[in-house]
């Protein structure tokens, strides 16, 4: 019998830099998400789903990710977030990530590969046109911020694909789950 766990889940979902900070830094932290998991637990939670809590410049609140396979220092420690697992799974709270896999902050290792180089395998992870569409309007995500979709890069002496901020790449690239190697195209 398959797992429905989700169809009677309380989720809550939380951005641990705003939830509560352990060290007065002003910043939440995942020791101070832990430190708070009985009281989670005891309001009857048994999902929590977290932002983005990778390595960001920051511009679009972590969904501008650097590196995927780490935690924002501010936040922690890669073993703070190892122990939060674990005690939330002693508690029966399940853990969902925001994983954001449509774009990358522009500077995440892949996109400054790609634009330093036209040959670099991580050239095809983006969207690149050296005359790109004229933009339509309602392709904007943040028309109060952005004019268009299509951002100019002198490096890369093209344009790129950005549905959300300039500073978010568009990426194109899918991870191939059973090989655990990213996929272009």
């Amino acid at each position: 019998m398959k797992d429905l766990w989700y169809k009677d889940a309380i989720v809550y979902s939380l951005d641990v830099e705003t939830f509560l900070d352990s060290n007065g830094d002003g910043v939440g932290d995942f020791q101070g998400l832990t430190n708070k998991l009985d009281y989670l637990s005891g309001l009857g939670i048994t999902c929590l789903w977290l932002l983005p809590f990778y390595p960001s410049p920051n511009r679009d609140n972590g969904y501008d990710v650097m590196d995927y396979c780490n935690i924002d220092p501010r936040l922690g420690t890669l073993g703070d977030f190892v122990e939060f697992m674990h005690q939330a799974g002693e508690r029966g709270i399940r853990v969902l990530v925001d994983l954001v896999v449509n774009h990358t902050s522009d500077q995440h290792p892949w996109f400054i590969a790609a634009r330093s180089d036209e040959n670099s395998k991580y050239r095809n992870y983006y969207v690149w046109s050296k005359n790109p569409p004229k933009t339509d309007p309602s392709m904007l995500v943040f028309p109060d911020a952005e004019d268009s979709i299509w951002e100019y890069d002198e490096q890369a002496n093209s344009y790129y694909l950005h549905h959300f901020y300039k500073e978010s790449p568009e990426i194109i690239a899918m991870i191939d789950i059973q090989e655990g190697s990213w996929l272009s195209g």
